[in-house]
């Protein structure tokens, strides 16, 4: 990517530089040319963009992110392929991940630990209610402005990355061994996570953030793993005395193996942290020790988390790093022989168990039911997944939940799963997708039209074909929402349309034509056609007085109905201006010439002999001096030309008067 002709994605995101690089993709640092406003663009590595069905996760996944519109969450905006590369367009947020945090700080405050994690947790929570669960919650993935805002990235990525295959998480180079530090038990097992999972990740960050190390490390991604299903968390106060009881109680209680023994909720979650900064009873302090069941919960280990393959890491210390891992690299493959024949142990119990329980030895079940394999029912209709555990002898309950990712009406969970045993009469839990969340219909009537159309797109809804209706409006401007549907406060879900009727501003007529009219008639024409009517005035030689001269804006222009139109009336000819006549007799030519133009009047010159006036002085004048003439007027003088015969020069235009006036 050169200087001089940069990267530009899709026409439109213009890559500026490369801001961080993680396990599935580099992310940039770019402007989006449209909206005029920094992005961050993640770009997919190849080894990925070349697996159809990874990529067709990654933009299920994308599309479901770009739906999670909350505070501390970092929008997806777009997402897109060009030339075989494959990119998302999230929020560009300035600042540092909480990993560089603890990087370069070490453990935080307790207030603010508990701060950041209630933020990630607000986050999480309007995830799961949206049927999201992220499954890769680690410092790399929380951001933090220089405001102090706390966002979560990478929601739905996650998963498209993974999609609940461990096997696949744990061979995938560059992605596990920054995960594996933050794998719940059940990730780390290759089972089924729900948003519980999530709240185990959280908790290795919070303990991390008050012990400044993650409460189990290893010289690999599987050592690491085995440690979250059998070890136990060494309490976070016997590494930094200053941790109080209470937030140790939360922690301890979010680093519960088996998640029946985590909070319910992230929401439960946020209001025992509250009630730790209000210096309250939480209510973690009277839960079970994290840890309990480690054994029990270890023999349900699968073969899945059983394999690795060691990764290089990459540093950064931009607020998008996706590498944050906490293992050391391997001393000897001593180590790693250690560590996989530990492992395998586990797995050759957990096969033991699978096979004596298919045998029906050690029954356990306490009732005298047959035991029925339970169908799969994943991913079809509600009443078709009834008719069919019906069939089988099983009782059915239904459980609704806002899903964003699953259409609605079709099962995306059941309990217990295909493929389990369970007594013949007994209860099956299905949950439907209630298709997205509703939320209110946002009001943006008296909003701009890209602003309104920016708002309601961004929380998923979608604009109508022809869903821009336009029509004069004597009051709102031009571009102005004036209606829309549905209306501000409806209940809508992503992906329902909406429409919109946009103001043209107020009605464009020609102005009429009232020249030469009277100023009273051009006033009543001009007010019916929906004018104000303003007027001056102005002589004019042509046109009578009391009559337009013309309009301002002039005749036939399109103008909005309403607005002012001036009539310029005429006051007739102008005024003649007067001026009376001095005396130049006996005076010289040129003082006399000057008097008289001075005045604004035109001297007509002729010449005469005299035995009695000087030559060269005014013998007589043709207007006598005191009368009253108007400007312009022509007045004659004689010039004498000293004694001699009798002879007449004339000089100037001539005609003006005639030569009155005696001379001696």
């Amino acid at each position: 990517m050169s200087d001089q002709e940069p990267t530009v994605y899709n026409g439109r995101y213009e890559l500026h530089r490369q801001i961080a690089r993680g396990g599935m993709a580099d992310v940039f640092l770019a402007r989006d040319q449209l909206l005029d406003r920094p992005v961050a663009v993640k770009v997919l590595f190849p080894q990925f963009a070349s697996d159809p069905a990874f990529v067709e996760r990654f933009r299920r996944e994308a599309q479901s992110a770009a739906n999670l519109n909350h505070p501390n969450i970092v929008s997806v905006y777009d997402w897109g392929e060009e030339g075989g590369t494959y990119f998302i367009v999230m929020e560009y947020v300035e600042g540092r991940s909480l990993a560089e945090i603890l990087r370069t700080e070490g453990m935080l405050h307790p207030d603010r630990a508990a701060d950041i994690t209630t933020d990630v947790a607000a986050a999480l929570s309007f995830a799961h209610r949206n049927g999201v669960v992220h499954r890769d919650i680690k410092p790399g993935n929380i951001l933090i402005a220089p405001s102090g805002q706390v966002k979560v990235t990478d929601f739905g990525i996650a998963r498209a990355f993974g999609g609940g295959n461990t096997d696949a998480n744990l061979t995938q180079t560059g992605s596990v061994m920054g995960t594996a530090t933050y794998f719940s038990p059940e990730q780390a097992q290759g089972r089924a996570v729900d948003p519980r999972s999530d709240l185990y990740s959280l908790g290795v960050v919070l303990y991390e953030m008050l012990a400044s190390r993650p409460p189990f490390s290893g010289d690999s991604a599987v050592g690491i793993a085995y440690k979250h299903v059998q070890e136990l968390a060494t309490p976070p106060s016997q590494v930094n005395p200053r941790v109080p009881d209470s937030i140790e109680a939360i922690t301890m209680r979010l680093l519960e193996k088996d998640p029946a023994n985590r909070y319910p909720s992230a929401e439960d979650l946020r209001a025992d942290l509250r009630r730790f900064r209000e210096g309250q009873p939480v209510l973690a302090a009277g839960g079970a020790v994290a840890g309990a069941g480690a054994a029990a919960a270890a023999t349900t280990a699968q073969p899945a988390a059983t394999t690795a393959v060691p990764v290089t890491r990459t540093a950064t210390t931009t607020a998008y790093d996706d590498e944050d891992d906490y293992y050391e690299e391997p001393a000897s493959r001593t180590g790693w022989f250690i560590a996989g024949l530990v492992v395998l142990v586990a797995v050759l119990v957990a096969l033991l168990l699978i096979f004596a329980d298919a045998l029906g030895i050690g029954g356990d079940d306490g009732g005298s039911g047959d035991l029925v394999e339970v169908p799969s029912v994943l991913e079809l209709p509600q009443q078709d997944a009834i008719d069919l555990l019906e069939a089988e002898g099983f009782e059915v309950e239904v459980e609704r939940v806002a899903n964003v990712e699953v259409d609605q009406g079709i099962v995306f969970a059941q309990d217990p799963e295909s493929g389990e045993r369970a007594e013949e009469g007994s209860t099956v839990t299905i949950t439907v997708s209630d298709g997205a969340e509703a939320f209110p219909m946002d009001d943006v009537v008296g909003s701009r039209e890209a602003q309104a159309v920016q708002l309601l797109e961004s929380k998923g809804l979608v604009l109508a074909e022809n869903g821009i209706e336009r029509r004069n409006d004597d009051e709102a401007p031009e571009g102005e929402v004036l209606e829309q549907t549905p209306p501000a406060g409806t209940n809508v879900r992503a992906g329902d349309e909406f429409r919109l009727v946009v103001s043209m501003g107020p009605e464009r007529i020609p102005v009429p034509d009232v020249e030469g009219q009277p100023a009273a008639e051009a006033r009543r024409i001009l007010g019916e056609t929906g004018f104000e009517v303003a007027e001056r005035s102005e002589n004019s030689e042509s046109v009578p007085e009391g009559a337009v001269i013309r309009t301002e804006p002039g005749v036939g222009t399109e103008t909005p109905r309403g607005d002012v139109v001036t009539i310029i009336v005429s006051d007739g000819p102008p005024p003649v201006q007067e001026v009376e006549v001095p005396s130049v007799v006996n005076q010289t030519q040129a003082t006399a010439e000057a008097q008289l133009t001075s005045r604004g009047l035109n001297p007509q010159v002729t010449f005469a002999n005299s035995p009695t006036v000087p030559s060269g002085s005014v013998i007589s004048q043709s207007v006598a001096p005191g009368t009253v003439v108007p400007v312009g007027s022509n007045v004659g003088i004689v010039v004498s030309q000293g004694p001699g015969a009798t002879t007449t020069t004339t000089e100037g235009g001539g005609g003006g008067g005639g030569g009155g006036g005696g001379g001696d």
